[in-house]
């Protein structure tokens, strides 16, 4: 069993109340503070029912926006994702369940030499200095930047675990397997082909960084 910290128990209008077969376990972060909250607040605020089933914090709370029996939108897939590989849009959410860990995702070093959330103005990436400082530092090597970005917020020890345990628990559920292979830190056709497994944001989307390819992460999945 896992636990819930938060059931939030998201208004039938930010979801979609249709209970679907589900292939695909994505995992996401969302470029975001300290504090769930803020998460939950913008997503409540919108129309588009954008949102994923679970947020896990950076303490390793486990926050559910509704039953993963259900759905919204998640991916942002148009038919021009698809062409690369030849393929015909595929309407791959109602079939995939989301999960969102919260972080800042993809930093940059300031003057200071402290690490800032990134801020694209005019093709530019510039850091975000209304934000506070990020302490928590994951670094590829410079010449293995992971989708051009050298620097991320680590995520933590706590927040794997209670993925760790999210993602046996929808396996089991729902009878999805792992079907781990390196390529999901790529696009990959797998991912845009509804095949079962479990898949980054950034596996079926060239312009997304999460979730990034942290050591402890990947060995976890692999480890599935």
């Amino acid at each position: 069993m896992i636990k819930i910290y938060k059931d939030w128990n998201f208004p039938d209008t930010q979801y979609v109340r249709e209970a679907t077969e589900k292939r695909q376990i994505v995992l996401h972060h969302t470029v975001s503070g300290d504090s769930v909250n803020g998460d939950m607040s913008w997503w409540l605020h919108t129309t588009e029912r954008v949102a994923t089933a679970y947020v896990i914090s950076r303490e390793g709370h486990l926050h559910r926006c509704f039953d993963d029996k259900y759905w919204a939108y998640h991916l942002g897939l148009t038919t021009h994702h698809f062409a690369k590989f030849g393929l015909n849009y595929r309407k791959l959410d109602p079939h995939a369940i989301g999960i969102e860990l919260d972080s800042w995702g993809a930093l940059v070093q300031h003057t200071d030499g402290k690490f800032y959330p990134v801020t694209r103005k005019d093709g530019k990436v510039v850091p975000n200095l209304k934000c506070k400082a990020v302490p928590n530092i994951y670094e590829y090597c410079s010449n293995q930047k992971y989708r051009g970005f050298q620097y991320y917020e680590r995520y933590t020890t706590a927040q794997l675990a209670t993925l760790k345990d999210l993602l046996r628990h929808l396996m089991d559920t729902h009878h999805i397997s792992p079907n781990y292979k390196s390529d999901i830190w790529n696009v990959t056709a797998r991912a845009l082909t509804g095949s079962e497994g479990i898949f980054a944001h950034a596996s079926y989307r060239q312009d997304k960084s999460d979730v990034h390819p942290q050591v402890e992460l990947d060995n976890m999945l692999k480890a599935l």
